[in-house]
């Protein structure tokens, strides 16, 4: 791609569905340049993480690990009208007028909404981890938020 874009998923409401199956009401609005059945299998792939083991402050520096055992419930967490578009990196002039943090474009930072304990947050274009390792991440993000766990840190 000619621009530096992340994945962010964004979420509307999520609902549970029928164990692994694909509940009826069970969608994503895809504006991605991925197919439906790629978000399905990145999306299953996030459930089999949560199930087996949880990282709850990945994000946080400086501190221990907080791992937890994974939970099974998350099987149970289809989207619901869930809609993943592209972000494209803030541009460093933007970055420095907000942070003070000199990058070159592309910086690798997007926007990070609230309730995000952070105003910028990393984008898969500068470190370039996978189109699916992000978007797996953020969809584990939404089955977490689901089942209830504090996501101050993810």
């Amino acid at each position: 791609m000619n621009r530096a874009w992340a994945v962010l998923g964004l979420v509307m409401l999520l609902g549970c569905g029928g164990g692994r199956s694909v509940d009826a009401a069970a969608s994503f609005i895809n504006q991605t340049r991925h197919s439906d059945s790629d978000l399905w299998a990145m999306w299953r792939s996030a459930q089999e993480k949560v199930a087996k083991q949880i990282d709850l402050n990945p994000a946080e520096q400086g501190s221990e690990a907080e791992i937890l055992p994974g939970d099974a419930r998350a099987f149970h967490v289809n989207p619901t009208t869930l809609t993943v578009v592209p972000e494209p990196d803030i541009s460093s002039q933007a970055l420095f007028a907000a942070t003070g943090t000199e990058r070159a474009d592309p910086t690798g930072m997007i926007a990070c909404p609230q309730p995000c304990n952070v105003r910028y947050a990393t984008a898969y274009s500068r470190y370039k981890p996978s189109f699916r390792a992000i978007l797996e991440y953020e969809f584990e993000n939404q089955i977490l938020f689901v089942l209830g766990y504090d996501m101050r840190w993810r």
